[in-house]
């Protein structure tokens, strides 16, 4: 059972969803802005600032914070039902992976779609 009070609870699970944000965003940007210098080398920058506005949206009471299943961590509060925690959980699924991971695949098929054409091109040659 999770040890600890209520305030930590929220705080350790605050922190979990902000890394685990955070490392997702990272990859995504990694992809999208190595898609960027491969594929379209004139424009190279972007940095989404999707992690800390999504996790604290629980903080906020858009979503909630709450222990796991089996009572021994914390993490968002997946089992809730308010009309607000079910919007949060779709918003998080859809903008924090479902989107993010379409941008990794579409970023690194463009990668290998650019690497077989200049591939091709050098054997012409």
């Amino acid at each position: 059972r999770w040890l600890f009070s209520r305030a930590m609870c929220t705080a350790y699970a605050f922190c979990a969803v902000l890394f685990g944000l955070c490392s997702l965003t990272s990859l995504t940007v990694l992809s999208t802005v190595c898609c960027l210098k491969v594929c379209y080398p004139a424009y190279g920058r972007c940095c989404p600032l999707l992690s800390l506005p999504t996790s604290l949206s629980p903080l906020a009471e858009w979503g909630s914070y709450g222990p796991e299943p089996y009572g021994t961590a914390c993490c968002i509060a997946w089992e809730a039902s308010s009309r607000e925690a079910t919007l949060y959980i779709l918003s998080l699924f859809v903008f924090c992976y479902l989107l993010p991971c379409l941008l990794i695949l579409t970023s690194y098929s463009l990668i290998l779609w650019t690497v077989r054409g200049s591939r091709r091109a050098v054997r012409q040659h």
